[in-house]
């Protein structure tokens, strides 16, 4: 089951300036979110848990991202 909604994909897309948005781009853009945030968080656990922390950072998410 999806975890962000169809609305936050449509604002997120107009807001970056597209006049209109299908519901099948929207679709998409949440799975690919959707997607690149179960690996970036899975990365940052890695970084948290090699400091020897079961809590994920910031900085965690942002070594994840390099």
């Amino acid at each position: 089951m999806p975890k962000l909604s169809l609305a936050a994909m449509s604002k997120l897309m107009k807001e970056s300036g597209a006049q209109r948005v299908s519901d099948s781009a929207k679709k998409k853009l949440r799975e690919i979110l959707e997607s690149k945030a179960i690996e970036l968080t899975n990365d940052a656990i890695k970084f948290a848990k090699y400091k020897g922390r079961s809590t994920v950072q910031a900085e965690d998410i942002e070594k994840a991202l390099r």
